[in-house]
């Protein structure tokens, strides 16, 4: 059991061993002569004790034999084997969090956070507050995500950035999430650029920030940069012996086929990501491949096997209480309900995404799955105008649009822009119909490079 010091004194301070000499000693019945003989005296265990001396490494050896404790514990507090012990624990946190709830798994990762600070174990303070940040991201609290990933960053420092770029994907995925596309993007290329330029060629580290980049390429519509970054990481995979990297790797290069039409590959792909989160017991990834699939389905007109991999998805990201991955499956299974026809199924999964609710619960909005709300607008936009609602229509489309705009959404925004202008002019209004349709093509004409910066260095291969 940990020792607990007085606020404001250091484990390892010779007051605080002192302490816990005195402590042991009373425990186990010994008197300061039984302590110190044969090699030392008892006026030295009295002064060890008062804590005016730092003990030496033979005396603590010492004293430490004699009171029946390691060394170590005697010098800092810790129990025997501590951080081996929460390693082990927070392995099984990480399981918690693949398998079950994000929640019960957030509250082991803030207990076990709680110990490496009482003991001073930054390495395992940092792997707490990495899986804590990971359990925010299924959650949807991403501020505090945020916060989680950017403390890791500070407790690693003075380590190599290699051991920092876990919590650099976990940022930016966050930011990602709240349609902060853009600096999404600059915190993994600028993170990519620095480990080239140091010479630091970690594959593991390589293939993290290359697979977690081509999601936000994507989004923004540079599909370009997204299909360099995936070419990347297969010519990383080799030097990786890590599965989950791989599975993230083979699900991340399954979203590039996808974007270039090219199906076969895709689903080659997302078979290799669901063989190995089925082995990693990974539920939340394994949801993630059902969506996937249910997306390409849909993409090519087979929307009754994309309505039964999004129904997959959903109802095991919902048994996961993954609160925002659920709500952003519900948008893409409403836009397949509604070209089946199936328009007042889909109208029920929209409108609660969007009503405003407090701060603790789950809605789409704005700092929080914008792109999924700009996609959820549209999709009501479109049903609006299929009964011949205009006034509404417009009013979900212009809703639709600062969302989209502000996450970077090119390819997005040229839609949506399209589908404005084409209502604005069936009503007369021309002026704003140009307006719009020009706002669009501005999006469509170079999507994704007129808000990035160079593209980041290739890696020594």
């Amino acid at each position: 059991m940990a020792r607990k010091q007085p606020a404001g004194i250091r484990p390892d301070e010779p007051t605080a061993i002192g302490r816990r000499v005195l402590q042991l000693r009373t425990e186990r019945g010994l008197t300061q002569r039984q302590l110190a003989e044969p090699a030392y005296t008892p006026a030295y265990i009295s002064t060890l004790e008062s804590g005016k001396v730092r003990p030496s490494e033979a005396a603590l050896r010492h004293v430490a034999a004699q009171l029946g404790v390691s060394p170590e514990e005697l010098a800092t507090g810790r129990p025997a084997h501590l951080a081996a012990d929460l390693r082990l624990r927070l392995t099984d946190a990480r399981h918690a969090l693949a398998t079950g709830a994000p929640e019960d798994a957030a509250a082991l990762f803030r207990s076990l956070r709680a110990e490496t600070v009482e003991h001073r174990l930054p390495d395992e303070e940092a792997s707490a507050l990495l899986g804590l940040g990971d359990c925010l991201l299924e959650t949807g609290d991403l501020t505090e995500a945020r916060q989680c990933f950017g403390e890791v960053e500070r407790l690693l420092a003075n380590e190599p950035l290699t051991r920092r770029v876990p919590a650099v994907r976990g940022r930016a995925a966050a930011h990602r999430l709240g349609g902060e596309l853009r600096y999404a993007c600059y915190l993994l290329e600028t993170t990519l650029d620095e480990l080239n330029a140091s010479g630091l060629h970690d594959p593991d580290a390589l293939l993290l920030l290359y697979t977690a980049s081509i999601a936000p390429y994507l989004d923004m519509g540079a599909r370009v940069r997204a299909g360099r970054a995936a070419e990347l990481a297969l010519a990383l995979a080799p030097q990786v012996d890590d599965p989950v990297l791989l599975a993230g790797m083979h699900r991340g290069v399954a979203r590039t086929h996808i974007a270039q039409g090219r199906i076969a590959e895709a689903d080659a792909s997302l078979t290799k990501a669901q063989e190995l989160y089925q082995q990693l017991h990974i539920r939340t990834d394994l949801a993630h491949c059902h969506w996937m699939r249910g997306y390409v389905h849909a993409q090519h007109g087979d929307l009754e096997r994309a309505e039964s991999e999004l129904c997959t998805a959903r109802a095991m990201l919902a048994a996961k209480r993954a609160a925002l991955f659920t709500e952003q499956v519900e948008v893409e299974l409403a836009d397949v309900l509604r070209r089946r026809g199936k328009t007042q199924e889909a109208e029920e999964l929209l409108r609660p995404l969007l009503t405003a609710q407090s701060p603790d619960t789950g809605s789409l909005r704005t700092g929080r799955g914008a792109v999924h709300a700009g996609a959820a607008h549209r999709l009501l936009g479109l049903i609006d105008e299929q009964r011949g609602d205009d006034p509404a229509a417009e009013e979900h489309y212009r809703a639709a649009l600062p969302l989209l705009e502000a996450a970077d959404a090119a390819g997005d925004v040229a839609d949506l822009c399209r589908l404005l202008g084409d209502l604005l002019r069936r009503a007369g209004r021309v002026e704003e119909a140009l307006d719009t349709y020009r706002t669009g093509l501005g999006h469509r004409a170079t999507p994704g490079t007129t808000t990035l910066g160079p593209v980041p260095a290739s890696p020594p291969m």
